[in-house]
Order: structure tokens, then C-alpha cells, then sequence
């Protein structure tokens, strides 16, 4: 059984809101998700910034805490 099978979904803690996934999501299908362009944002996991090259093989376990920050351009 792969971890995604064994839970049915799992509260984690986006940018300060309690959000219900499903279990095992990892970074990139958070980005998905929330129809976010991983050039463009960066993931904190647990207070720690998360390489892009990882986003696909990480995963998010229970009560985990995702602030996700977003690039602007302007001037």
C-alpha cells in the first residue's frame, strides 16, 4: 500500500487555513490544486524553503504547515 492509499484525506495548514487534502499530496499537485505556475511561487514546508526540483517527490503528511508565496513582477 502506498502512503496516498492509506489515508483518505489529511488536514494540513496552507498560508494559515486549515485545508483538507488528500493524503500524500505532494507539492506540485498542491500547485495544481490551486492552479499555481511553480515558476512563479515558492513552497515553506515546516519552515523550510523547498528546492523547485522537489516539488513533485514531496510529500505532505497530517498536520503539516505550506505557506506558499508568490512572485510578482512590476516596477
Amino acid at each position: 500500500m502506498t502512503p496516498k492509499t492509506m489515508i483518505q484525506t489529511m488536514t494540513v495548514r496552507i498560508n494559515g487555513e486549515l485545508k483538507t487534502l488528500p493524503g500524500g499530496v505532494t507539492l506540485k499537485e498542491v500547485a495544481e490544486l490551486y492552479q499555481l505556475k511553480e515558476q512563479s511561487i515558492a513552497f515553506e514546508l515546516n519552515r523550510k524553503v523547498i528546492e523547485r526540483q522537489r516539488y513533485a517527490s514531496v510529500q505532505l503528511k497530517e498536520n503539516d504547515t505550506v505557506e506558499i508565496v508568490r512572485f510578482v513582477g512590476g516596477g
